[in-house]
């Protein structure tokens, strides 16, 4: 494996990961995560799942490489279809570097086989609402978030585990991430001031004869205002 240094990105998603989890990785690329999780001893077993060829034969290459086929299985599959409940006794899922819509679809097309995963750890690249929608609405609870800026794009990470909660996540919660909102960081307040000026932008742009359009956006507007506490 040429590059050793794991990304902050990515770093973050593995401090995510239990100790000694059987670990599934959708997408894996260069399977570099479990690599570096199997090297720092987090955990002992891990399957690097990739469903284009290129990136696949680049994971099994670095495995190889790393010396490590015998605790890391590469696998050429789409999505959850990489791993099987009875035999390979996965119970925690990564999924980072894809859009929340994709990661919900990934979940929903394999939910069948989640009935023994306790911990997934997601890191969408956008579409974070529709993620967050989607584990409330199969009774998953999320129990932690992160955000992080790194080569000048912003990450949110987000860690959910099976159950529902107590209390149902407000439409503030589901935008903005319901651990984000309260710590409210560095990194979170820039984003979201991005984001506001990137809306306001597109507000001054749609013509007077769109008013759904306008009322949709200065809706969007008003939320992000109100949680950067700004007039």
């Amino acid at each position: 494996m040429k590059n050793e240094k794991l990304s902050q990105r990515l770093t973050q998603v593995g401090e995510f990961v239990p100790q000694d989890a059987i670990l599934l990785d959708v997408g894996s690329d260069h399977a570099y995560l479990p690599i570096h999780l199997v090297k720092t001893g987090r955990i002992n077993k891990a399957i690097a799942g990739e469903v284009v060829k290129g990136p696949y034969e680049s994971a099994v290459a670095n495995v190889q490489s790393a010396g490590l086929q015998d605790q890391i299985s590469v696998r050429l599959a789409n999505g959850l279809a990489a791993f099987e409940p009875t035999t390979d006794g996965v119970n925690t899922i990564t999924i980072a570097g894809m859009g929340g819509h994709l990661i919900a679809e990934i979940l929903e097309d394999g939910r069948d086989k989640l009935c023994q995963v306790s911990t997934m750890i997601l890191q969408p690249n956008n579409g974070e609402r529709h993620l967050r929608t989607w584990l409330q609405a199969h009774d998953f609870t999320i129990s932690d978030e992160k955000i992080l800026a790194e080569n000048d794009k912003i990450y949110e990470i987000i860690v959910a585990h099976p159950g529902q909660s107590v209390d149902i996540l407000t439409e503030a919660e589901l935008c903005f991430g319901p651990f984000l909102l309260q710590e409210k960081s560095t990194v979170f307040l820039e984003k979201w001031a991005s984001e506001l000026a990137a809306n306001q932008e597109i507000l001054s742009k749609i013509p007077a004869s769109a008013q759904q359009k306008q009322a949709e956006f200065s809706a969007k507007i008003a939320k992000i205002k109100e949680v950067l506490n700004v007039s």
